[in-house]
């Protein structure tokens, strides 16, 4: 605790609510949520099962999971949840299985299997049709929009062919006793939605939640953040809206106004200090990013010096 700056230790401490941490490029985000998971379970009495830690790539779960065993040592951590929202939601799933008529060992397609199912029930379509049906479907699913719903939402033939494909793919994963990355979130949404009692189970499960890259979030894993945080708002969402770059995948940085809208309780801590650059450097990308649309303001800096001039490199596209 004592490595961390005066913001980073306040995110670290603060347990009074709902927290969003905006951490611009290079302040030491990962340091915060393993420090603050070293926090819940040492000084504010949480087992490692109560603590879920969500990120997006398996890669870097993995280093979480490890920085957070150099700050707990001879602590058993094999049951602390740090993973993907995908593998959060296969594990939800898994568990739940009866209450959604799956069996406990569903299969999990991937976006390979999945286009071999499409191409089945639209043979007539050739290779570039059937990745921009996939594409809609899975648009639709990351949306939380079902089947029926996206009859209406379709505003051209190509929308109108996925809307109709999209049931009858539906009852083709079911009758493989599969379900796609998607359903990996939408599923548990779902089911929590329908079922208050299953809801509660996990609320008891998850008593305290950490995401990271909060602003690469979709509507269906924000969703999901929700339904599990519930009342009680446990959580911290660590992200910064200047480093929102998956759009095309369905993440939505409009995720943090709804943030603050869902939680007016919402305290925010900025993380502006970088590690990582020269003050030259941060003070071109401020200038940079300073014309983007923008839902918080912050300015980087850094106790590194001023540095050198910086070079522009030109290469052919």
């Amino acid at each position: 605790m004592n490595t961390l700056n005066p913001p980073q230790r306040e995110a670290v401490n603060y347990l009074d609510g709902p927290l969003l941490v905006l951490a611009g490029a290079g302040s030491g985000k990962t340091r915060v949520i393993t420090q603050k998971i070293a926090h819940l379970v040492r000084q504010r009495g949480f087992r490692p099962e109560q603590i879920a830690a969500i990120t997006f790539t398996n890669k870097a779960a993995k280093e979480m999971r490890e920085r957070a065993k150099q700050l707990l040592p001879g602590q058993s951590l094999e049951s602390l949840n740090v993973s993907t929202f995908h593998a959060l939601g296969a594990r939800i799933l898994r568990q739940e299985a009866k209450a959604l008529q799956l069996k406990p060992r569903f299969s999990i397609f991937d976006a390979a299997d999945s286009a071999s199912v499409l191409a089945e029930l639209a043979k007539e379509a050739d290779k570039a049709k059937l990745k921009a049906l996939q594409w809609r479907i899975s648009a639709w699913k990351s949306a939380l929009v079902e089947p029926n719903a996206a009859l209406s939402l379709a505003e051209d033939d190509l929308g109108l062919a996925a809307a109709r494909l999209y049931g009858d793919y539906e009852q083709a994963l079911r009758a493989y006793q599969a379900v796609d990355f998607d359903d990996l979130i939408r599923l548990p949404v779902r089911l929590f939605e329908s079922e208050a009692d299953v809801l509660l189970r996990w609320q008891g499960k998850l008593q305290y939640l950490l995401v990271d890259e909060y602003q690469d979030t979709n509507r269906s894993q924000y969703r999901l953040l929700r339904l599990i945080a519930g009342e009680r708002a446990a959580f911290t969402a660590v992200g910064d809206d200047d480093q929102a770059i998956y759009a095309w995948r369905g993440a939505d940085v409009e995720n943090l106004r709804v943030l603050q809208a869902d939680f007016p309780q919402l305290k925010v801590i900025k993380l502006e200090q970088n590690y990582r650059s020269m003050q030259r450097i941060l003070k071109a990308a401020n200038a940079l990013i300073g014309n983007n649309p923008k839902l918080f303001e912050k300015r980087l800096w850094s106790e590194h010096g001023h540095g050198d001039a910086i070079q522009v490199n030109v290469a052919r596209d």
